[in-house]
């Protein structure tokens, strides 16, 4: 029998289709008080009273932000810290591939900057918060692309060279399982727990914001080979919920298994360098 979430307070991004709706419907289904992070109100606000609906759970809110902004990313951050007094598990799960290069406002490439720095700021704004709630967790959505990325603080932020796509993404995956083993590492003594996994190639909103041949790809080999977002949900909701992982962390999990990972990933120097680097980005801009 699934563990009931009574009282458990949980923040999920990326929540309004795909693996995160997936997920909120279940967490929901076991009383979690949940809120959702989205970028566009309307569908937010229709998604939430969807699942409202759909699980019969009344403690349901959201928050708006473009995560892809820091400034937004600790907006919302601020604004949850406002409405709770605890929070149990942080799911960062929003993310997205740009096929075509693009600079955010704040000048980082937006595959960067929303599928790397909106987890970290988020950690970082709210690790008081975890560090306080007894048995806390956090959830990030890595992917098996990490296989493909490689790590050069020099590029990374900006891309000068123009070229993103499929390669941004894939180093974007690399971030977030060397985010995980340095923010496990800085928070073993706090009493919360750092864990990322790969959903698998979900049938979602993914790849889906870009035009022409990639979207085409993406609808294609979503009908044919793709999981449905229950399945792909399956390990963020287990590893926000159950008692098997609540002493694991700093691991890359697949179907409820410890996975491997890429030399790169499990360097953990690299990691302390990715941490400090992205200190030093966010530091700039305030």
């Amino acid at each position: 029998m699934d563990p009931t979430l009574d009282g458990k307070v949980i923040l999920l991004t990326g929540a309004t289709e795909g693996i995160g709706k997936a997920a909120a419907l279940a967490l929901a289904g076991r009383g979690a008080t949940l809120t959702l992070v989205g970028r566009d109100r309307e569908k937010t606000e229709r998604v939430v009273g969807e699942l409202a609906a759909a699980s019969k759970n009344p403690n349901l809110d959201f928050l708006i932000g473009d995560l892809s902004r820091p400034a937004e990313a600790r907006a919302v951050a601020a604004e949850f810290k406002s409405r709770r007094d605890r929070l149990d598990v942080l799911v960062s799960n929003a993310g997205a591939l740009f096929a075509t290069h693009q600079l955010t406002p704040d000048g980082f490439e937006r595959t960067f900057a929303l599928n790397h720095l909106s987890y970290f700021v988020l950690a970082r704004e709210l690790i008081e918060m975890l560090a306080k709630t007894p048995g806390s967790r956090v959830v990030s959505t890595s992917s098996a692309a990490h296989r493909s990325g490689h790590l050069d603080l020099e590029t990374i932020a900006t891309r000068p060279s123009g070229r993103a796509g499929f390669p941004a993404y894939c180093d974007s995956k690399l971030c977030n399982i060397l985010f995980t083993r340095e923010l496990a590492r800085r928070v073993a003594d706090r009493g919360v727990t750092a864990n990322c996994f790969h959903p698998g190639f979900v049938r979602s909103g993914f790849g889906l914001n870009n035009k022409g041949l990639l979207k085409a790809g993406v609808k294609i080999a979503g009908a044919l080979f793709a999981r449905t977002p229950e399945k792909g949900a399956e390990t963020l909701v287990w590893l926000a919920s159950s008692p098997e992982v609540a002493q694991i962390s700093g691991e890359y999990f697949a179907d409820k298994k410890i996975a491997r990972t890429t030399r790169l990933a499990k360097d953990d120097a690299l990691a302390g360098k990715l941490w400090e680097f992205t200190e030093g980005l966010l530091s700039k801009i305030g």
